[in-house]
C-alpha cells in the first residue's frame, strides 16, 4: 500500500469522525431540550424503559449494519448516561 491510499483512506476517516461529532452536537442539542422539557413538566431524568428499547433498536440496526450489536450498545449506553446526566442537571437548575 503507498502512502497515496493510506492517505486516501485516512481522509475518509477523518470525515467520518467529523460528522459523527456534528451528529452527536445536533443530538445532544435536542437531548438538552428534552432535559429542560422533562424539568419543567416533572419528569424524571431517566425513562429505562425508553433505554431499553432504543438498546434493543440499536442492536437490532447493528446487527443489519454487520457491526457488533454489544459494541453500538455500550456506544449507546455511554451517550445515555450523559443525556441522562444533562437531564439531572436541567433538573437541578443549574
Amino acid at each position: 500500500m503507498d502512502d497515496a491510499t493510506l492517505a486516501s483512506y485516512r481522509e475518509s476517516i477523518d470525515n467520518i469522525d467529523a460528522a459523527l461529532v456534528f451528529m452527536l452536537a445536533e443530538r445532544f442539542k435536542i437531548t438538552k431540550a428534552v432535559g429542560r422539557y422533562k424539568a419543567e413538566a416533572g419528569l424524571p431524568p431517566a425513562d429505562p424503559a425508553r433505554e431499553a428499547a432504543q438498546i434493543e433498536r440499536l442492536r437490532s440496526l447493528a446487527r443489519s449494519a454487520n457491526l457488533d450489536p454489544d459494541f453500538s450498545e455500550k456506544f449507546l449506553r455511554f451517550i445515555i448516561e450523559e443525556v441522562i446526566r444533562h437531564h439531572q442537571t436541567a433538573r437541578d437548575g443549574e
